[in-house]
């Protein structure tokens, strides 16, 4: 299945939606494995194995390495990202540490936080550190059906990034629409 379908590249438009894509994998994996696909997001949700949500915690393990180890990374990303924005907002609070493990998510967090452009560039920054944890959970084994959950992961950023085009798009229509008629409205009154 995965032979058949187009090259993914993070600055380029989706082939398909992360919809039609899950439909096709439904057809081509076998019914576990096509589970796992419901498992996938770029919003994890923190559920523990214990009832008090600490983010000591370790994730509920859903019973397929890649779908675990994705959301270990995601959720590690979050916590830093979290700690980041509250070291910002309350500078003279004490942050509690969230795990830095694994090392690339806490970097990406840092990277979102110290860096000088706007929060577009930001969540660029974040979202290509995604795209790289997910070519490294994924491993080397082309025949694999992680290759499948990847594919579907990569498809919700490029999606993603869809909408930040359309808003910074949206953006500058509105800022030169502001530009036109205040240039129209001084020329009215000169």
């Amino acid at each position: 299945m995965m032979a058949q379908l187009p090259y993914l590249m993070y600055d380029k438009k989706p082939p398909m939606s992360s919809e039609k894509f899950k439909e096709l994998a439904n057809s081509q994996l076998s019914k576990a494995d096509a589970s796992f696909l419901k498992c996938l997001s770029l919003d994890v949700k923190i559920e523990t194995d214990s009832p008090e949500s600490d983010t000591s915690e370790t994730l509920k393990s859903t019973g397929c390495e890649f779908v675990d180890r994705w959301k270990e990374w995601e959720r590690t990303l979050r916590l830093n990202l979290a700690r980041h924005r509250s070291l910002k907002l309350y500078p003279n609070e004490e942050a509690i540490d969230p795990p830095v493990v694994p090392d690339d998510a806490y970097a990406a967090a840092v990277v979102a936080f110290t860096q000088d452009g706007s929060p577009l560039d930001g969540e660029i920054l974040i979202d290509k550190a995604r795209w790289h944890a997910i070519d490294f959970i994924t491993g080397n084994d082309y025949f694999h059906e992680n290759n499948a959950y990847a594919y579907y992961l990569k498809l919700l950023i490029l999606e993603r990034r869809e909408l930040f085009e359309a808003e910074k798009g949206f953006s500058e229509y509105k800022s030169l629409y502001a530009q036109i008629f205040e240039r129209s409205h001084n020329m009215q009154e000169s």
